[in-house]
């Protein structure tokens, strides 16, 4: 049995008469750049995330990248961010001629460390640096202690740009000043929050696509402003922006297939669950597979939030090179994410970024593989995944 790494078949044939039907209403309108689709996505993605403002934007990267440019983050300054990430989260910061600074990650979460973080703070203020924005990622579907890295942020009056290209619909328990818990979406905690809809995404369209979230009314004009050329009216250019613009044809993709997210959340953490059974009656559970934790299951109200959406069900093996091998050879899909940190990409040498030493960061790219976690597996295909692994380990 083969068991893909990801299949959009069966989800693109399940909602392809709906989807077919709101494509053909953007083609009959011949409204094809922004439009009453993409107003409407906004609308709705804005308040799915508990945010107040949704401007669609044509990809995460290019959300990250607009986010920056509206904060005129620019040429020598520095951004505090995470070392093992997608590159699009480095890639803007040196788009707009700004230097990444990295802190280190934890080995739990694979999100970057705020006690790593305090630390480059603290070390900057006593030698009359500064950071001038603060990039958490919430990666593969969990979000980043965001209640450490937002009281931070508010310590040394830091705007924070969320990279949740990986996490829509995912929650934090954020503790608020009278000691309740509020269950915060992914995008919603910081200034501003970047959504991909890349079509491998829990969201996904069927090309490019993104959307920037923020409550600030006026950081949402400006985005708007730079998302078409800096334009405000058009043809009039206060900024310099870009073509940043979110299709229609996508936007009307996207609100046919969000008001299935939620369920498609629940199938992939139904997943999780069925890969933790499997995995500890093959007697392999943190020894020598170690599983993703879900660092907020326990929290109060768990059960009722996406404390974890699962973009990516990514475990940490001993001689994951050799299980990656074996998995491929018996027709399981899996991925590695990623084998090189940011700070050691080629691209970074100029930057003497090369040098620093991020232990965890660097582990965990030697020894991280990503297996099948999209909705519509069975139980089947989970078990294979499981007995295929177990082979390995076994002789």
């Amino acid at each position: 049995m083969n068991v893909p790494l990801l299949d959009l078949h069966p989800q693109t044939a399940a909602l392809r008469d709906e989807i077919l039907r709101a494509v053909t209403e953007v083609i009959d309108s011949t409204t094809y750049i922004l439009g009453p689709k993409v107003t409407g996505l906004e609308e709705e993605i804005a308040a799915y995330s508990g945010a107040g403002f949704g401007i669609g934007v044509s990809s995460g990267t290019d959300a990250l990248l607009m986010a920056l440019m509206a904060l005129e983050i620019g040429p020598g300054d520095r951004v505090l961010t995470t070392p093992y990430s997608f590159f699009a989260t480095v890639g803007a910061i040196l788009r707009v001629g700004a230097l990444p600074v990295f802190a280190d990650i934890e080995a739990e979460t694979f999100n970057i460390d705020p006690g790593k973080m305090a630390e480059i703070l603290a070390d900057d203020a006593k030698n009359g640096r500064t950071i001038k924005a603060i990039i958490p990622v919430h990666l593969f579907g969990q979000c980043a202690d965001m209640g450490k890295i937002m009281a931070l942020a508010q310590e040394y009056a830091i705007p924070v740009i969320e990279d949740a290209a990986q996490a829509i619909g995912s929650e934090y328990p954020m503790q608020e000043k009278d000691g309740s818990t509020v269950w915060r979406k992914a995008g919603s905690m910081g200034l501003v929050g970047c959504y991909s809809f890349f079509p491998s995404k829990n969201l996904g369209c069927l090309g490019d696509g993104g959307m920037v979230v923020t409550s600030d009314s006026n950081f949402a004009d400006t985005l708007r402003c730079y998302r078409n050329h800096g334009a405000k009216p058009k043809y009039y250019h206060s900024k310099i922006g870009g073509n940043f613009r979110l299709d229609p044809l996508q936007a009307a993709v996207l609100s046919v297939k969000l008001p299935h997210l939620e369920q498609w959340h629940k199938q992939r953490q139904e997943n999780s669950r069925i890969y933790r059974e499997l995995f500890a009656q093959a007697g392999l559970t943190d020894n020598p597979v170690i599983l993703p934790k879900a660092v907020h299951a326990a929290s109060p109200d768990a059960a009722k939030h996406n404390h974890h959406i699962y973009n990516q069900f990514v475990i940490r093996a001993p001689r994951r090179e050799e299980l990656r091998k074996h998995l491929q050879e018996h027709g399981v899909g899996c991925e590695v994410y990623y084998p090189v940190c940011l700070h050691k990409q080629d691209c970074m040498k100029r930057f003497g970024s090369n040098a620093l030493s991020l232990p965890v960061a660097e582990q965990l790219a030697q020894d991280s593989l990503a297996l099948p976690i999209f909705p519509e597996l069975g139980r089947e295909q989970l078990t294979r995944v499981v007995e295929v692994i177990a082979e390995l380990y076994r002789s």
